[in-house]
């Protein structure tokens, strides 16, 4: 546990839990397998929301919805960073409606790398990733095995 403590060298504050969020969410977009990813900053969201240390603005129009049909998502400000997440049906009856998104304001630039960013959010959450080795382990025991194919002679039957 010690090595860990020394690897993420970020204490567990409101400001350096958002910083973390907002590089995971970053990666997440263009990553290979988000799912990992989302689920860390939902969780994570999601208990500064139960702690007080972040808090719901209100609702915007989803700049991507789903099956083309209107959508609106949660905007949630922690620290100096705003994300989005989506709605609860309490949330529609609560929050007020903000409109579309305002695209000329953006979170503030961090400089924190993805891995210790997943390691901070990891200890706050108490959630762990299955380590990549033994999803390559798994993988390559289930490939199938080919024969090799068998030429015969122009003329020749294969029955």
């Amino acid at each position: 546990m010690d090595d860990h403590k020394k690897i993420r060298e970020l204490e567990l504050t409101t400001d350096n839990i958002a910083k973390a969020v907002y590089v995971v969410n970053r990666h997440a977009k263009t990553a290979p397998n988000p799912k990992f990813l989302y689920m860390l900053k939902k969780r994570a969201l999601l208990k500064l929301l139960e702690e007080g240390k972040a808090s719901k603005e209100g609702l915007h129009f989803s700049q991507n919805p789903k099956y083309s049909q209107q959508q609106s998502d949660v905007l949630v400000a922690a620290g100096d960073y705003y994300f989005h997440m989506p709605p609860t049906k309490d949330d529609f009856e609560t929050l007020p409606h903000l409109g579309s998104l305002n695209n000329s304001y953006r979170n503030p630039k961090t400089a924190l790398s993805l891995y210790k960013a997943k390691n901070l959010l990891q200890d706050y959450v108490g959630l762990k990733e299955e380590s990549p080795a033994h999803k390559q382990r798994g993988k390559s025991q289930k490939q199938p095995v080919y024969a090799k194919p068998v030429f015969k002679k122009l003329g020749e039957s294969y029955f």
